[in-house]
């Protein structure tokens, strides 16, 4: 394995300091497929062990990096194996899972763990339909699981009952938690061509095809490219300004690549990917939206917004890409409209609105993210949004996910605060033309043509 020297991150202590650079999460990935029982009782037994036994120092070997090297590293989190895997096994109410997970994480002082997930891409096996309708009542009775299910990939096209069940239950998810501003609906999402080693949440989740237990990386620094772009000449060619963003994605990824050795040798336990995602926050200066305006947009949602967008995503990847032994996740740029100081101004102008951030999700890493809509939305134009969105992933071979909260109580332009990560914002408009015919259909939409490549 190749060394990275400390000398190599030396450079970033000003991006550090000053432009909210940090390590947005060390996650470890843990399978919990021999944790598998016909008692659920007994799986969830061994699932705390493992689970305990693996990731006891995750938390103080985050805080060890951030003394040692000064570099932030803001969240440490677990993802498990799809936990619908499990139901199959032990039957038993799947909730029981959600409580055993809440459990550790409170134990080991993380903040979050993914993977209260199913992936019923092309149809219901045994457990996702248990696991599916718990949903609401596990994130209702927990402050740190968060949960997915993957409804679509290019090879198996989108599964419509799956796009029709997951509308309701994104609206049970905020109805159960009505009192914490729909907290739960912000803890769920909805994908297609979801990756299994993503090291973000929601989204979060230990594929199956991943080892025994491994390191991931998300690194951020969306205030970092911010600050370069702010220093560039106005009248830079924007060839130029892609080569000014690939220069700083290399940076700040070898400060992810130099975390994930040091945490994976410290915790005994393989490391994973770099995760090149430019993560947003609430905290001003650490906004996506701000990048694209350096790039000369009066307003993100301006027209010229998805061009930018996409600029940046592609110069994110190919100056990471070098500087990581193993890219994966979701790489490239997130667009979380409550999570991003610059997306929340430019609702509350009225530039940017659901239909330009879905054509956005057409080039960003991943899709409608943290995105609030009144209350009273019925579960099937939720799922209209869900199916939408998916269909842009399948053709597109692209992840693309929704993560819609139906802000109970709550009407157009009312403003909403969830706190912490996932920040604030206004409820946005939705159009509410009806699509129940189509939505009740069910079936299959098939895979397209780009799905045969074998």
């Amino acid at each position: 394995m190749n060394e990275v020297r400390t000398s190599e991150i030396l450079e970033t202590i000003e991006m550090i300091d000053k432009e909210c650079l940090d390590i947005r999460t060390i996650t470890m990935g843990i399978s919990l497929l021999d944790c598998a029982d016909s008692d659920i009782h007994r799986s969830c037994e061994k699932i705390e062990k493992k689970i305990l036994r693996l990731a006891k120092d995750l938390v103080k070997t985050g805080e060890e990096i951030s003394l040692t090297y000064g570099i932030p590293v803001v969240n440490k989190r677990i993802s498990v194996t799809p936990i619908a895997l499990l139901c199959a096994v032990s039957g038993g109410d799947p909730v029981e899972y959600a409580l055993t997970l809440e459990k550790c994480a409170r134990e080991l002082n993380i903040d979050f763990i993914g993977g209260y997930s199913a992936l019923v891409q092309k149809g219901f096996s045994a457990g996702d339909r248990e696991l599916i309708e718990s949903i609401p009542r596990a994130l209702a009775a927990t402050e740190h699981i968060c949960a997915s299910v993957n409804v679509g990939s290019t090879k198996a096209g989108i599964n419509m009952d799956a796009v029709k069940m997951m509308g309701r239950i994104v609206r049970e998810c905020a109805e159960l938690t009505a009192e914490r501003d729909s907290l739960g609906a912000a803890k769920l999402v909805v994908l297609c061509n979801a990756p299994e080693d993503n090291p973000f949440m929601a989204g979060a989740f230990h594929g199956v095809g991943e080892p025994d237990a491994e390191i991931h990386v998300g690194v951020s620094g969306p205030g970092v490219v911010r600050a370069v772009l702010a220093k560039a000449d106005k009248t830079l060619p924007l060839n130029e300004i892609a080569e000014l963003v690939k220069r700083t994605a290399f940076k700040i990824t070898r400060m992810g690549q130099l975390v994930g050795s040091v945490a994976s040798q410290k915790l005994g336990v393989p490391a994973g990917i770099v995760d090149l995602s430019l993560a947003p926050t609430p905290a001003e200066g650490d906004s996506v939206a701000e990048i694209l305006e350096e790039m000369g947009l009066e307003s993100c949602g301006a027209y010229g917004t998805t061009a930018c967008l996409a600029l940046l995503n592609d110069a994110v990847k190919k100056g990471g890409v070098m500087a990581a032994q193993a890219v994966g996740g979701l790489s490239g740029s997130f667009i979380p409209v409550s999570e991003d100081a610059g997306m929340i101004r430019a609702v509350k102008r009225g530039t940017l609105t659901l239909e330009k951030l879905e054509a956005m999700t057409a080039v960003c890493s991943v899709g409608l993210d943290m995105v609030i809509v009144p209350g009273d939305t019925p579960a099937e134009i939720l799922s209209g949004v869900i199916a939408d969105e998916a269909a842009i992933g399948m053709v597109n071979l692209k992840t693309t996910a929704v993560r819609i909260i139906p802000a109970i109580g709550k009407t157009e332009g009312e403003h909403v605060n969830f706190g912490g990560l996932l920040g604030e914002g206004d409820v946005m408009h939705i159009n509410r033309t009806g699509n129940a015919v189509l939505i009740s259909r069910g079936g299959r939409i098939p895979s397209p043509m780009q799905a045969l490549k074998n």
